[in-house]
């Protein structure tokens, strides 16, 4: 057997280390638990520290994948460089996170005969831009759908889409709910309810399709005449997003003095914990993170009614929904939370942790990870030639 005696192998390919570190380690401890032998492929960059935890995996560098644009030479170099690692490790399956891997991963695999995963961690910037770049990839994926065993969708909207415009066969699509949250790590913090006034927090990369602009604009309406309502932002420009905020809008929005900027926070949940509504008005997502890290620790939240996000919140139990791109309707939302007496939020909050715990723990979506992982393996064991 190539991967081992005894263990199965499994590869996990992402477009960053930091994909890694941040969103599958409860996946690769529920792989490990589960007897697999897990290789990691993916850029090295300062998250490789993932492995001081994990001495026993492999990690194999990825030289040419670059996140943004379309270069066919250099996407073609990442396939023929993904052939090459996937007959050197010898995985019994690979499982693909992001566009880039998922496209090229796919096709590496087909060319190497291996079974093959890609998961859809949300469509982003290009299925939000309309354009050109959005019908490439629309194509790109329904092409390479072909190669993969299965398409794991991180919420039901991306799922949906890909059924209605026929990018994949449907009975090779299933959906979790997003990577999960650490609910062991973010607990409930209830506000000081001594404080008065209410605090906002924007917590994300600062894209102008998480809705950024919007929350800043809708907190320059508010602090006119609400001296008592504060508006943080934590998180950190992302220079390979095409989508990022430039740091002239940062800078002006700073010195208007409507927000509070917290910089890039390498631990959370102090912001999350001394705010009492984390809010989020993207475009679309998977299942945003953020909203789940406030949720877990019982804070309500404010978000739009889109894919992925809407998937997080029942309107007026855990949190409330608004129009995405609206200014208004979110300022008018936002000033509607803060109205709520405490009780309120107390109870909203409460009903975001229950929430977390039941649906949306990274250990449970791990287990269905592993379940669709073993699914994959076996159909493609069962199709192969005796």
């Amino acid at each position: 057997m190539p991967s081992g005696v005894d263990k199965p192998c499994i590869a996990l390919v992402a477009n960053a280390t930091w994909n890694i570190y941040n969103f599958r380690l409860a996946l690769i401890d529920a792989l490990l638990s589960s007897g697999w032998k897990v290789v990691v492929v993916a850029p090295v960059d300062e998250f490789m520290k993932y492995r001081d935890a994990y001495p026993s995996i492999e990690h194999y560098n990825l030289r040419h994948l670059v996140r943004d644009g379309i270069n066919p030479l250099r996407d073609g170099l990442l396939a023929w460089e993904l052939v090459g690692l996937y007959k050197k490790i010898c995985p019994d399956i690979v499982m693909h996170f992001t566009h880039k891997p998922n496209i090229f991963g796919g096709l590496a695999c087909y060319l190497t005969g291996l079974p093959s995963i890609a998961v859809l961690t949300g469509l982003g910037y290009p299925f939000i831009q309309k354009g050109w770049l959005q019908s490439v990839i629309k194509r790109l994926y329904a092409w390479s759908a072909r190669f993969h065993t299965l398409l794991v969708f991180e919420n039901q909207d991306d799922k949906i889409y890909f059924q209605q415009e026929g990018l994949a066969r449907g009975e090779k699509m299933v959906s979790v709910r997003g990577c999960g949250v650490n609910t062991r790590y973010y607990t409930p913090q209830i506000t000081d309810s001594e404080r008065t006034g209410c605090n906002f927090l924007f917590l994300g990369r600062l894209l102008y399709d998480k809705g950024i602009k919007e929350y800043v604009e809708a907190a320059q309406i508010i602090v006119q005449k609400h001296h008592d309502i504060r508006f943080l932002v934590a998180g950190e420009l992302d220079p390979h997003n095409p989508s990022t905020v430039s740091r002239a809008d940062l800078h002006t929005w700073i010195q208007s003095g409507a927000i509070d900027y917290l910089g890039n926070l390498q631990d959370v949940r102090k912001a999350i914990g001394s705010s009492d509504c984390v809010v989020l008005p993207s475009y679309r997502e998977a299942i945003p993170r953020s909203l789940t890290e406030a949720m877990a620790m019982a804070k309500p939240v404010i978000t739009t009614d889109t894919a992925g996000c809407r998937e997080a919140v029942q309107e007026g139990v855990n949190g409330l929904l608004v129009p995405v791109g609206n200014v208004r309707a979110l300022a008018d939302a936002m000033l509607r939370f803060a109205s709520f007496p405490r009780a309120t939020w107390i109870k909203m909050g409460q009903a975001g942790r229950l929430k977390t715990e039941t649906e949306l723990d990274d250990c449970l979506i791990a287990r269905q990870l592993t379940d669709i992982i073993n699914q994959a393996r076996g159909s493609h064991q069962n199709d192969s030639p005796a």
